[in-house]
């Protein structure tokens, strides 16, 4: 049965992790977001009462 020989299919299982693990993070810690996430005011906004007019 040729599933049972191990010799290719390690190499492949070997040079798809040496993929991840050395190629593919690089490439995703390069990665930019178009958004930079800014500070928001800690001060709370003032918030006044609502005069509901049926009541």
């Amino acid at each position: 049965m040729p599933q049972l020989n191990p010799s290719p299919w390690l190499a492949i299982m070997v040079f798809t992790w040496l993929v991840f693990l050395i190629i593919v993070p690089p490439k995703i810690m390069a990665h930019i977001f178009p958004n930079e996430p800014a500070t928001q005011n800690t001060e709370k906004p003032k918030t006044e009462t609502w005069n509901w007019p049926w009541l």
